[in-house]
């Protein structure tokens, strides 16, 4: 049963706690509340101003669990608070580990000062969770596939346009590094994880993932430096730096182009071109 006094309490004093630049929101110089406003909380819950204002008035419906786990990541709730909210709008708390897309404040604190650098935060799988600006600009929205889709290694193995990103000459390594990358998940997860499940899927779906997993190979680790093709900008030389949150499985991965370098200025560039038409 939802606790609306409970809840609503919770999410009020939560609220008040923020404050903008914790959230990556600038503060502006006529700001009179001391914390967030209720329209920046549901802008970052991605839910009208309504919706959230009735929650804190002890008002509407009881909350999904899809719309509690996005008030949850936009109050940067910890994953205690988390289970919290849940239980207070009178659901189950979710799981934690490699299986929940929960994404811890700190990490969020981080990716939300990287404006000027492409970043994303990714799960053991792949599925893009959160992405800056830039990092849209450079691969697209990646955080809008469902299902299976939302692996890039799925899509690597089922959607062409997933390999345009990168050169020809560079495919067969990233298609080792996929298959390589999911058998480990794999054997750390077990027969019935969805790595596991994943797996299934693609060798039912793909020739050439099958004939790579059949080869058992491990430990095939991503390039220090990965060349992409932009529709617009053209190649980029990015390094990528990996910082891994093991408690939730999810890494924070950065990019970045050496200083004086065509692809740093290319960068900068894509700051103003913006993100690329979806596949």
């Amino acid at each position: 049963m939802i606790d609306r006094a409970g809840l609503a309490e919770f999410l009020r004093r939560r609220r008040e706690a923020l404050q903008p630049e914790d959230v990556g929101l600038p503060r502006g110089q006529r700001r009179r509340t001391g914390g967030l406003r209720r329209e920046e909380v549901a802008a970052l819950c991605h839910m009208s101003v309504d919706y959230y204002a009735r929650l804190e008035r002890e008002r509407g419906p009881q909350p999904s669990e899809q719309m509690l786990a996005s008030i949850a990541q936009g109050l940067h709730l910890s994953l205690a608070e988390r289970d919290h909210v849940f239980r207070l709008a009178g659901h189950q708390a979710p799981p934690r580990g490699s299986g929940s897309d929960h994404v811890s404040p700190g990490m969020l604190r981080i990716l939300d000062r990287l404006g000027d650098t492409p970043a994303e935060i990714v799960t053991e799988l792949g599925e893009t969770l959160r992405q800056t600006s830039l990092g849209m600009a450079l691969v697209g929205d990646a955080s809008r596939f469902t299902g299976p889709t939302r692996s890039i290694g799925y899509r690597w193995f089922t959607d062409p346009q997933a390999r345009d990103l990168h050169p020809v000459e560079d495919h067969a390594f990233y298609s080792r590094m996929y298959v390589s990358g999911l058998r480990g998940v794999a054997a750390l997860r077990g027969r019935r994880s969805r790595a596991a499940e994943l797996a299934g899927l693609l060798a039912a779906t793909s020739e050439e993932f099958r004939v790579l997993w059949e080869a058992h190979e491990v430990g095939v680790r991503p390039p220090g430096v990965k060349r992409y093709l932009h529709p617009v900008v053209g190649r980029l030389d990015l390094n990528c730096q990996v910082l891994l949150d093991p408690d939730q499985s999810h890494s924070l991965l950065v990019y970045t182009a050496d200083p004086g370098t065509e692809s740093h200025d290319k960068l900068r560039l894509l700051a103003v071109v913006g993100t690329p038409s979806p596949g």
